[in-house]
């Protein structure tokens, strides 16, 4: 079932930072790994971009960032297309965003200064004193700035994913992308990258898109949410009404609405692990019946509201 724009939440007065119409992507096999993505980002808001492992939210990062380019649809962001451009057009939209890796991304043969101040040297005509200073207002902005010296081996995965941040921060990017924020991360550590990530939007009025399967973190950090599931949109809104999908116990639910509850709470039991008992490997290879297992509680937020 792909999304029409017709069924597009439509806020009254808000600009796009970023608009989607019918990306599909299919990298020539019978499945669409994205069917007819319809997603508008509004500037200055957090989006979530959240689905099961395979849903298409990893692939589509790739489209919305120009590194690759779909079967058909189209993607603007500040207006620009980033679809069958020049290279050196793309490369004018992709000074304007930036991108905090799921691993951080940093050279481990460069400080944490030198990863900074690499993509000011390669995109700005900037001297090297005022890039010196430049460095530290990015590495203060993420509480490093007394770290600047420091190789990534030197520091914490949590630190790691700061100066990763600085880095993504060092032109002044009118939108972020995240790409798992807090994976591998501790808790509190998650925690503190979560308020880092809401204080740099409120202060800097950047556009922020997160892509994540963290749960507390999606809901500390989102303004909207968008869940997706095998290439097609669920859902799309806000964090309120994924909170009242997710907390709901009506027996009612329609089945997408049934799947994200199952996917938000963590639930043993729904529609997704429905799906994936449909070919057992037990029947299939003996033509036994398998057991039954006993239904675990769903998982509840621990994360305070912000």
């Amino acid at each position: 079932m792909s999304q029409t724009p017709s069924t597009l939440q439509d806020v009254p007065q808000r600009t796009c930072a970023i608009r989607v119409r019918n990306l599909v992507q299919t990298f020539g096999g019978p499945r669409a790994v994205l069917d007819g993505i319809n997603l508008d980002v509004y500037n200055g808001e957090t989006i979530v971009i959240m689905g099961g492992s395979g849903c298409g939210k990893s692939t589509l990062l790739r489209h919305l960032i120009g590194s690759l380019q779909p079967d058909s649809g189209t993607i603007e962001l500040m207006g620009q297309s980033v679809i069958g451009v020049s290279e050196e057009q793309l490369n004018e939209v992709r000074k304007k965003i930036g991108i905090l890796f799921q691993s951080g991304a940093l050279f481990n043969s460069m400080s944490l200064r030198e990863n900074i101040a690499l993509i000011l040297m390669e995109h700005t005509d900037l001297s090297e004193e005022i890039i010196d200073i430049m460095v530290k207002i990015k590495l203060e902005m993420v509480g490093l700035r007394e770290h600047a010296q420091k190789l990534p081996s030197e520091i914490s995965g949590g630190m790691k994913k700061r100066a990763g941040l600085a880095r993504a921060l060092a032109l002044d990017p009118q939108i972020l992308f995240y790409d798992e924020p807090s994976a591998g991360l501790d808790p509190v550590t998650s925690a503190e990258i979560d308020q880092l990530m809401i204080r740099l939007s409120r202060d800097l009025g950047v556009t922020s898109v997160v892509v994540t399967h963290e749960m507390d973190s999606a809901f500390t950090i989102a303004d909207r949410m968008v869940m997706l599931d095998k290439g097609r949109v669920l859902k799309i809104g806000t964090r309120e009404e994924f909170e009242t999908i997710r907390d709901s116990t009506a027996n009612d639910l329609t089945n997408d609405e049934a799947l994200i509850r199952q996917f938000l709470t963590g639930s043993f039991e729904g529609p997704l692990t429905e799906r994936k008992q449909t070919s057992n490997y037990a029947e299939d290879l003996l033509g036994l019946v398998a057991p039954q297992i006993a239904s675990r509680p769903a998982v509840t937020p621990t994360r305070a509201k912000v």
